[in-house]
């Protein structure tokens, strides 16, 4: 975006927000090329993204500008940081971690994979290949606590905008999820709110379903049930067995993933409560 100004505001809801905004963001002489909103009406909330052609002479007055119209307790952000910085977490499946490098190498990610951190040193020689640091930090013969503090203190390093965890199977404490609150995003196998947990193709195939998905959400303290950004579902049939499954389900895996990434890199996800709005 070198000649755009990204705009995101969320605040509570009011009659005449838009032509408010509109008129500040003309004051400035910028250009709107795509203005979305969203009302969420139960709970009166007002959620905008809105690029503009032009750059502000000065951002700190039209931040101010547009405090100034909307309702008390706004929360503005303009041009957030355009390429984001990204801490994967993985244990040994290759097949998302495989996806984001591949993507990270050929700049398609819109985002730059920092480093990978592993609770085994499985996928160390292949994250090495893309000149990307792997960090292997064990779990066994350690509390919790001591695991997730050194976790925390090494993504604290790399100061990262959001945490991947790339079939990342460890569950995560209250007060780990807390100091990365918003920033941790997981794949789960399956299409939420269905076979939460572990094994999910075989909870599938032993429940004889039709459909088999995967869900890309944040995380928080309720295992798997954090805001979900994409989900996405291929139909089966009874000839197929686990392994087939599996196969399949690496595949919906890697492209939720992918694109949950995409559009957070975009800015296009924002969060209120358990839900997420998401402007495609």
């Amino acid at each position: 975006m070198n000649n755009q100004t990204l705009i995101l505001i969320h605040s509570t809801d009011a009659v005449g927000l838009v032509a408010g905004i509109s008129q500040v963001i003309a004051n400035h002489k910028l250009n709107i090329i795509t203005m979305r909103e969203f009302v969420d009406e139960v709970n009166q909330q007002f959620f905008l993204r809105v690029v503009c052609t032009g750059v502000p002479s000065a951002v700190e007055n039209l931040s101010t500008g547009l405090l100034e119209v909307l309702p008390t307790g706004a929360k503005v952000s303009i041009n957030p940081a355009e390429q984001k910085k990204l801490v994967v977490l993985v244990t040994k499946e290759h097949h998302c971690l495989a996806d984001i490098l591949v993507r990270h190498f050929f700049q398609t990610l819109n985002a730059t994979v920092e480093a990978v951190i592993g609770n085994y040193e499985v996928l160390k020689t292949f994250t090495e290949k893309f000149d990307i640091p792997y960090h292997y930090i064990s779990h066994e013969e350690k509390t919790k606590e001591q695991f997730e503090a050194e976790m925390a203190e090494q993504i604290a390093q790399y100061e990262p905008d959001y945490i991947i965890l790339a079939k990342f199977m460890r569950i995560l404490s209250p007060s780990f999820v807390a100091k990365f609150e918003n920033k941790l995003i997981n794949i789960h196998h399956s299409f939420l709110p269905a076979f939460i947990g572990a094994n999910p193709y075989r909870q599938a195939h032993t429940r004889g379903v039709k459909i088999i998905g995967a869900t890309a959400h944040f995380v928080t303290n309720d295992l798997d049930e954090g805001p979900i950004i994409v989900q996405r579902t291929k139909s089966i049939n009874h000839s197929q067995d686990v392994p087939q499954l599996v196969t399949a389900g690496k595949e919906i895996e890697k492209a939720v993933l992918s694109h949950a990434i995409h559009l957070l890199t975009e800015d296009r996800v924002m969060r209120q409560g358990n839900k997420t709005i998401v402007f495609e």
